[in-house]
């Protein structure tokens, strides 16, 4: 999925598969975005380092524009 339309844009990003399996450079992107756990949300302004993060888990988030 190209993410690079998001950029300097609000985005919501939900956690929908757990995190238990992760390297810790996953589990840090996870916190770094602010999610906690399964159903958590969280809304963002999307920047490079953001993005980053985002593709580091995007098998265990989705992502939608506001």
């Amino acid at each position: 999925m190209q993410f690079d339309n998001f950029l300097n844009k609000k985005v919501l990003v939900k956690q929908v598969k757990s995190g238990s399996k992760l390297t810790d450079r996953q589990k840090g992107s996870l916190i770094g975005l602010g999610l906690r756990g399964i159903g958590s949300s969280s809304e963002l302004n999307c920047s490079q380092a953001v993005l980053g993060m985002i593709k580091k888990v995007g098998h265990i988030i989705t992502v939608s524009s506001n």
